[in-house]
């Protein structure tokens, strides 16, 4: 697929690009460069392999799922205006 120059004019103004109509043949050479190379990459058989997710092997480091914090939750309620069993009540603006 390659470009017309009002096809060229056209993605300028949608990109909010000014585009001289001198310059727009080097743009529409340079965008169809582009284009030609999405095409190879699309040319790519891809049946049967894997994707993916980083350029490199990645795994996370995964820390264990324990409490490190204490229970403060008495101690919070104590200082709040109002609450209500487990709760603390805010007012509805």
């Amino acid at each position: 697929m390659s470009l017309t120059l009002p096809e060229v004019m056209r993605i300028a103004a949608l990109a909010r690009i000014a585009v001289t109509p001198a310059e727009a043949a080097g743009v529409q050479a340079q965008l169809n460069g582009i284009l030609g190379l999405l095409e190879q990459i699309d040319a790519v058989d891809t049946a049967g392999v894997e994707p993916m997710y980083h350029a490199r092997d990645v795994t996370l480091r995964l820390r264990a799922d324990e409490v490190t914090e204490p229970d403060r939750r008495t101690a919070f309620q104590a200082v709040a205006p109002r609450s209500r069993t487990a709760c603390i009540s805010c007012r509805r603006s």
